[in-house]
């Protein structure tokens, strides 16, 4: 290999070690019975962590609460809305009904467009609280 045939790919290789993969977003949320719209007395708190990955426009979670008013019933990422406004489902977070989940799920040019924007917030249901008894929003 002549020198300028192995400079030309040590430099190559430099420049795909330091571009590197596409990092996910890091992103979270804080759950309140305070943020739900109209907001509620609830004790219960909880959190999301959230990886985006904007190349394949995969979302990972894992969301971890306590101090319901009983068993969740369902919990969903909700958009697009911004705090304070109510929205659709738009994701829903599988086996919610113990702490903490995991999951993941692949969102459309839309959803990912909102998402990344902060227009999605997390929403736990339970009997009690049917529209939501605490909910945060999806902040980097």
């Amino acid at each position: 290999m002549s020198n300028k045939t192995m400079l030309a790919t040590l430099a190559l290789g430099a420049a795909i070690v330091l571009a590197g993969p596409a990092f996910a977003e890091k992103l979270k949320a804080k759950l309140d019975g305070k943020a739900q719209v109209p907001p509620n007395t609830s004790a219960a708190t909880g959190s999301a962590d959230l990886d985006y990955d904007p190349a394949s426009k995969k979302l990972s979670w894992k969301l971890t609460y306590s101090g319901l008013s009983g068993p969740a019933t369902a919990a969903h990422f909700h958009g697009p809305a911004e705090s304070g406004k109510n929205a659709g489902v738009a994701v829903a977070i599988p086996n919610a009904t113990s702490s903490p989940v995991e999951g993941s799920a692949t969102l459309t040019d839309a959803q990912a467009a909102d998402f990344v924007a902060g227009r999605y917030y997390i929403n736990i249901h339970t009997a009690a609280n049917p529209a939501g008894e605490i909910r945060g929003q999806v902040t980097k």
